[in-house]
């Protein structure tokens, strides 16, 4: 099994030894913890958000923004290295990404009002589009595929590592920010990318039900499945401010 999603890598559902029935990783499961994490991510999505339209400056959400992603980024990694952590860090996760979309989704809104709603809107409806595509058989994850989307997700992310060595020495690589044909046709490429990613997840987390993974993996198979939603919204918002900036 392969996925690009770093959270759920080939061995993440191995080596658990022989669990009790009651006690394995069901999809059902996995599904109920996955909506407990967005919760949580509206939560503290929605409370920077009101901060945010109170003080109408970006300087009142920006420490918020800058805690929400450094912290994000060491639980994640924690919750990587250690899987059993993950019914307590997936939560906190959830909760420090919410501090992340929020601040960024109020600023966007703040110059492009509807903008968010819109995302929301695209996010979920292909979340749901490719979950019912891949339940039906029309997208399958065969290997060919797992092996496009794993070199294609690899080499966004080379791009984005590019563009923060270059930042710091000055230098900005302009189709990833603005919104030219370029920029347009990049981030369009992403979020694809980001979509097919969901597919991925949705199959290893079936396999890992299958396998008989211990009931804790449902909260590490949906903090794998939040890691993807929030780069799809993401890149979806980055997508529609470019657009409507050429409005």
């Amino acid at each position: 099994m392969r996925t690009s999603n770093p959270a759920l890598s080939d061995d993440t559902f191995t080596g658990f030894g022989p669990i009790a029935r009651e006690e394995r990783m069901t999809i059902q499961g996995t599904a109920n913890k996955a909506l407990l994490l967005l919760g949580c991510t509206f939560i503290t999505a929605a409370w920077t958000w009101n901060l945010f339209y109170r003080a109408m400056n970006p300087q009142a959400v920006l420490p918020l923004l800058g805690l929400g992603a450094i912290g994000g980024l060491i639980v994640a990694l924690v919750t990587v290295f250690k899987q059993s952590w993950a019914p307590v860090t997936a939560p906190l996760y959830a909760l420090l990404e919410g501090l992340v979309i929020g601040g960024v989704s109020s600023v966007a809104e703040a110059q492009f009002p509807g903008i968010v709603i819109q995302a929301v809107g695209l996010t979920f409806g292909t979340c749901l589009a490719l979950l019912l595509a891949y339940k039906s058989g029309l997208i399958r994850a065969s290997e060919n595929f797992k092996l496009g989307v794993v070199a294609a997700t690899g080499g966004i992310a080379l791009v984005y590592l590019a563009t923060i060595i270059l930042g710091f020495f000055g230098v900005r690589l302009a189709f990833v920010y603005q919104g030219g044909p370029i920029g347009i046709a990049f981030s369009l490429f992403v979020c694809v990318i980001a979509a097919l990613n969901l597919v991925l997840d949705f199959d290893f987390i079936e396999q890992g039900a299958a396998s008989g993974a211990p009931r804790f993996m449902e909260w590490y198979g949906a903090f794998g499945l939040m890691v993807t939603l929030i780069w799809l919204y993401l890149e979806i918002l980055r997508l529609l401010m470019k657009l409507r900036s050429r409005e």
